[in-house]
């Protein structure tokens, strides 16, 4: 178009330019000339006016050129819009058609949801607490590592251990230490040092937690491989049973009232935080015995606490009780208990179980005045009974209750009471970082509760028990850092002798000066019976312990502890001191003898910790 514009202007032009008539010479003025003169003048000034003329459309031309390169740009611009248009119509059209499609099915699933309101509505309770549950583990991890099933937040626990002890005196007890078998230096096993390796004080546990509107719900369960069945040795395959440590179901009011009935450790036991289970405050040893003056059990129990404010629990428990019992000289005219019986699902070769009357009840207060502060005190109350028969030490020919001879004639049951009163007291100094704990129990009968084991009673020459009083005390102190753990402990317990005399004039009864322990310093060869596993004990020995005194010392180091679990390793020496009851004076002497027994230990544990 512009081509055929500027084409038609030069041909105009060029035609005008031929029209115009041809100039003339010219000589003189004649009119003629003049006019001629006047013509040229006239084209000349035409041809200025077309020059300008073209000059201006020359102009308009190149604006013109101008328009179409702008009106180009927009329709391109219009042409690619309305492509886009057409994509998006494509599309929508089809979106329609797929709605129309499924708007069908889209009105059976209304239906269908209409009909599942009401079943969800009734299940708004436990959706709910699920969905809480799930808003907890989206908000962070959790440690320890949490399963939640059906409003149920379920944790496992425990470690894996190896452990290892060197005794400078042999006990054959594995990892755990029998305090009171302290051998005297007249045992073959006191000229014998002995080194187990062991890995049965790995533990596992699992909690499991529920939560409705105004209580807490649940249940723990524990347990190690410390027991052994009748065919379980360290010969090769090292096979041990899985023993039950506390297994145990609770309701926490929110009210602060908590029901608890199980398995479990005593009321006895110091706790970190108030009267709650699970918070105990054991000794920091590798050794599963713990060490000497702390007074626990762990033992069927039914426990009610109330927490008053966060500063002051009150708790009251009824638990499984058994009598320990020693005594010396006394004649067959008692009975206590028997022999586990086997289809009774308890021990039947080596372990004495009492016929208890009752229970033992523990009543106990706990204060936290602050944070860095828990006291306690306690009581316990214990009752023994047994069988006596009268009539079984008769002779042959003398009348007993209208019966001659021995028998069974005016046999009586008898009762004694036992009890117990005791205090823990737990500081937490520089920021928490050191410990200091002092633990007391003292009472008649409440020897079970102590680490050593001491008895909790004896027998008079009629028959009747008396229950032993005794004492425990310990002492720890304990330094806390990022990695590093290192305790100490002192401690002790203590039982007083009880003796009569029979009518025959010998001593009865637990830690007389007439008991004869003139042996116990004295080595005898083995038995009659040779194989090489039945070492000696001193004969002449009665050797009734007086007190049983220990101190440990160790520390626990953690290589790692985060959210992958935790891994540490510590040392533990230990050195035990036995005493015993002194005895009857040896032949030309007039002092008596009081063996005593040492022990020291060294055990190392490594352990991984679940998160």
């Amino acid at each position: 178009m512009k081509r055929v514009l500027a084409f038609g202007l030069s041909v105009v032009m060029t035609a005008i330019a031929f029209a115009a008539p041809a100039p003339q010479s010219s000589s003189g003025s004649s009119p003629k000339k003049r006019k001629a003169a006047t013509t040229g003048s006239s084209v000349a000034a035409q041809l200025d006016q077309m020059k300008q003329a073209i000059d201006a459309q020359q102009q308009q031309i190149q604006q013109l050129r101008q328009d179409l390169t702008t009106r180009d740009q927009s329709i391109q611009q219009l042409q690619q819009r309305l492509d886009q248009n057409q994509t998006a119509a494509t599309q929508a059209q089809s979106q329609a058609e797929a709605a129309a499609s499924t708007s069908a099915k889209q009105e059976q699933t209304v239906t269908a949801l209409s009909s599942d309101v009401s079943d969800l509505k009734q299940n708004s309770t436990n959706t709910a607490l699920t969905l809480q549950e799930t808003q907890k583990t989206i908000s962070g991890l959790e440690s320890p590592l949490a399963i939640h099933v059906k409003g149920i937040t379920i944790t496992p626990g425990g470690f894996l251990a190896a452990e290892t002890v060197w005794r400078q005196r042999a006990l054959a007890a594995d990892i755990n230490t029998p305090f009171n078998s302290t051998p005297f230096s007249g045992s073959s096993q006191s000229k014998l040092s002995e080194f187990f390796g062991s890995g049965r004080q790995s533990r596992i546990s699992m909690l499991a937690e529920g939560k409705l509107k105004s209580a807490t719900l649940r249940g723990y369960v524990e347990a190690d491989f410390l027991s052994a069945g009748v065919t379980s040795n360290n010969n090769e395959s090292n096979s041990y049973t899985l023993r039950q440590r506390q297994a145990w179901g609770q309701a926490a009011l929110s009210d602060g009232w908590t029901f608890t009935g199980g398995q479990m450790w005593s009321l006895v036991t110091e706790t970190r935080k108030g009267l709650d289970n699970r918070s105990e405050a054991l000794p920091m040893t590798i050794d599963p015995q713990y060490t000497a003056g702390f007074s626990w059990a762990r033992q069927y129990g039914f426990r009610i606490t109330k927490n008053l404010a966060d500063k002051l629990w009150l708790g009251f428990s009824v638990e499984n009780s058994q009598e320990t019992l020693t005594a010396h000289g006394n004649a067959a005219n008692f009975v206590v208990g028997s022999l586990g019986n086997s289809g009774g699902l308890y021990n039947a070769f080596n372990a004495n179980y009492s016929f208890n009357p009752s229970p033992d009840l523990v009543f106990k207060a706990a204060l936290e005045p602050s944070k860095w502060s828990h006291f306690e005190i306690f009581g316990l109350y214990t009752r023994f009974r047994d069988r006596i028969f009268p009539c079984a030490t008769a002779s042959a020919t003398s009348i007993c209750d209208g019966v001659t001879g021995p028998s069974a004639a005016g046999a009586l049951n008898n009762s004694r009471d036992g009890w117990g009163a005791g205090g823990n007291g737990r500081v937490s100094l520089l920021n928490k970082h050191v410990d200091v704990g002092m633990h007391f129990l003292g009472g008649a009968g409440i020897g079970r509760y102590g680490t050593v084991g001491l008895s909790d009673a004896t027998v008079r020459p009629d028959g009747t028990l008396s229950p032993l009083r005794s004492y425990q005390a310990l002492g720890t102190l304990e330094y806390h850092a990022a990695k590093l753990d290192i305790y100490a402990n002192g401690g002790g317990e203590y039982v007083q002798k009880y003796w009569l005399l029979n009518s025959s004039g010998k001593a009865v009864g637990y830690g007389s000066p007439l008991f004869n322990n003139s042996g116990c310093s004295t080595e005898l060869p083995p038995g009659t019976t040779i194989n090489g596993f039945t070492p000696t004990n001193p004969g002449n020995c009665t050797g009734d312990t007086r007190n049983l005194i220990e101190g440990t010392f160790g520390f626990w180091y953690r290589f790692y502890n985060g959210p992958k679990g935790r891994l540490q390793w510590g040392p533990q020496y230990s050195y035990i001191v036995r005493n015993t009851w002194v005895g009857a004076p040896p032949k030309g002497s007039t002092i008596g003898i009081g063996p005593h027994g040492i022990e020291n230990m060294f055990l190392t544990s490594f352990r991984y910790y679940l998160p």
